[in-house]
């Protein structure tokens, strides 16, 4: 028999201390008797505790909070609680999203005995993440938190999946009460008893077994340079180029700290950009050398293309957007996506903001002032047809003068969430955010539903930011339960969902090719009524004149502290006709 230590850090504090030592301000969850451990001890640690209405949300919550922090962290419980995050797991690891989750456990001496939501979580999930461990003895706890962080933060970033059972979260002595052997047995007990009683005491003396080590300060994680000779080769590939371009994707902006030096170097090189993903906003809403529109007839023009952290999967037409005699230079972290799909000039393994620091560095000067001059020409053209096209009446609303209505009212300090398809697809093309790191869309697995919980995160890093959630009808009922979870606490969202009552951005495709609508209509579903029933305030936007005083009411209600939710019931525009989700 051992002796309990009630002096001895129990599991569920050493947990959330290592939480709290590596930046963790705030944990996203949903209850269960298997995780109440680590909630009460980062309560009690000083780490807020956001509780959602379903654990996929938690998971994009940390998805997002990564994202713009660096780290983010979900706590979920045991069983359906763990399988419920796997879409969002594997939105977070397509997206290279280094964040945590912890997944409670039945108590290991009852693992695979048919105890409570008890399953083989670490073969469900380790598919989805980039790594996955088990936690069995309080002694470990810490140092496999803290090579989860490091992990999920070094070389290609990603999720990393814990799972901590419940005898090793709670209190040794209730622990052991609860197996029956907090005490020794009586004189005469049975054989079968005391030999039941002997190996529940083995067991639980391992998982109580002394050692462990003292929660650290988080490791340094080494970031990939480029070489010398690559930014060389590069920069004199660039000085006599007369068509470059340059694409960022959201794997330039995965050091959210360093952004400002990325956009010093693009605006050195003086070279036409497009932004994409997490990139989008890092020039501002007005910079000359970014190019928003057309990007297709750019790159089959273009004789120079620098794809930095920029793959060339479907996006790109696999590669097939770019003009067969450029010369290619992709820069990724991840070696597998340099020869994707295409075969390449030029491969640098390296992050994509290093790659690009170093080339201004180098000081290449680029001759294509007539090239730039005729894309700037394009977007103006574009511009004015999307400002044309936003004049033309259509009923109830004009898609896109709701999105024009909702860019106009952004600032310096407003961060777009875009969940959606045909809605957001327009949006795309008309909400500009105005500065780095302030367009959070799902990435390229194109998950619908990362809205709720990419907009807690948001809010709750960027709490005097404005943050507009634009959501299309059918993504907003993946998580407008969640207008609950921003009531409750105190996350004043702008959400404005743009309804057509259909799924239109797959029946643009099904029904010009197969000849029927089935599965892709909706009605047009009171939205804010569902939000005032939440305790958040609900607006109605069905005439045209009322676009712009309704989302200046929406903004303000939010910006005294309430949530809402703007319906805005648009009509089915031809902006995007053509376009296809296959």
């Amino acid at each position: 028999m051992t002796d309990t230590d009630p002096t001895r850090p129990t599991g569920g504090h050493l947990a959330a201390e290592v939480l709290r030592r590596h930046g963790v301000r705030a944990l996203f969850t949903l209850t269960g008797g298997h995780i109440s451990p680590i909630l009460v001890e980062s309560k009690r640690v000083g780490i807020r505790v956001v509780d959602t209405r379903q654990e996929q949300t938690a998971a994009f919550a940390a998805d997002a909070t990564a994202r713009l922090t660096g780290v983010g962290v979900a706590v979920v419980t045991a069983g359906p609680g763990v399988t419920n995050t796997l879409t969002a797991l594997t939105n977070a690891r397509m997206a290279r999203s280094p964040m945590l989750l912890i997944g409670g456990a039945t108590a290991t001496v009852l693992r695979g005995r048919g105890s409570l939501q008890d399953i083989d979580q670490m073969s469900v999930i380790r598919p989805h993440v980039k790594h996955a461990e088990r936690v069995s003895r309080v002694a470990d706890i810490v140092h496999i938190l803290e090579r989860a962080f490091r992990v999920a933060r070094e070389g290609v970033p990603g999720p990393v999946f814990v799972e901590l059972p419940l005898d090793v979260l709670y209190p040794e002595a209730l622990v052991r009460e609860t197996m029956g052997v907090a005490t020794p047995l009586p004189a005469g007990a049975p054989l079968r008893r005391r030999l039941e009683h002997w190996y529940l005491t083995r067991h639980a003396n391992g998982v109580f077994a002394a050692g462990g080590s003292t929660p650290q300060e988080p490791v340094h994680v080494l970031r990939t340079h480029p070489s010398a000779r690559s930014v060389q080769r590069a920069a004199a590939l660039l000085a006599h180029a007369e068509r470059p371009v340059i694409a960022v994707g959201s794997q330039g902006c995965e050091r959210a700290a360093e952004s400002a030096a990325l956009v010093e170097a693009l605006r050195a090189l003086n070279v036409p950009v497009f932004l994409a993903g997490m990139a989008r906003g890092l020039l501002g809403a007005g910079d000359t050398r970014q190019v928003r529109h057309q990007r297709k007839e750019a790159l089959r023009e273009a004789d120079l293309v620098l794809l930095c952290g920029v793959p060339m999967d479907f996006r790109l037409d696999y590669g097939r957007h770019i003009n067969a005699r450029a010369t290619i230079v992709a820069v990724n972290r991840d070696p597998r996506e340099l020869h994707k799909n295409r075969r390449t000039s030029m491969a640098v393994c390296a992050d994509a903001d290093l790659f690009v620091r170093a080339l201004a560095g180098a000081g290449p000067k680029a001759r294509c002032a007539p090239w730039t001059a005729r894309l700037a020409e394009r977007d103006a053209a574009r511009d004015a047809a999307i400002i044309a096209d936003a004049g033309m009446p259509l009923a109830p609303t004009n898609p896109l003068a709701v999105c024009r209505g909702v860019d106009a009212l952004l600032t310096d300090r407003s961060t777009i969430v875009a969940d959606g398809g045909d809605f957001v697809g327009t949006a795309s093309y008309v909400v500009r955010p105005r500065s780095p790191m302030r367009w959070l869309d799902p990435g390229v697995f194109g998950t619908l539903g990362v809205g709720a919980g990419f907009a807690i995160a948001a809010k709750l890093v960027r709490p005097e930011d404005d943050v507009w959630l634009l959501w299309g009808d059918g993504a907003a009922g993946y998580g407008i339960v969640e207008l609950d979870t921003f009531v409750r606490h105190g996350l004043p969202v702008i959400c404005v969902v743009g309804n057509d009552g259909a799924w239109t951005q797959i029946a643009r495709g099904q029904v010009p090719m197969l000849g029927d609508d089935v599965g892709t209509q909706l009605g047009r579903t009171a939205f804010h009524a569902v939000a005032e029933s939440l305790g958040a305030r609900g607006f109605v936007l069905d005439e045209p004149a009322r676009v712009e005083s309704t989302l200046r009411e929406a903004r303000d209600t939010a910006r005294r502290g309430t949530p809402v939710l703007v319906n805005a019931l648009i009509g089915t525009s031809e902006f995007r006709k053509g376009s296809l989700s296959m």
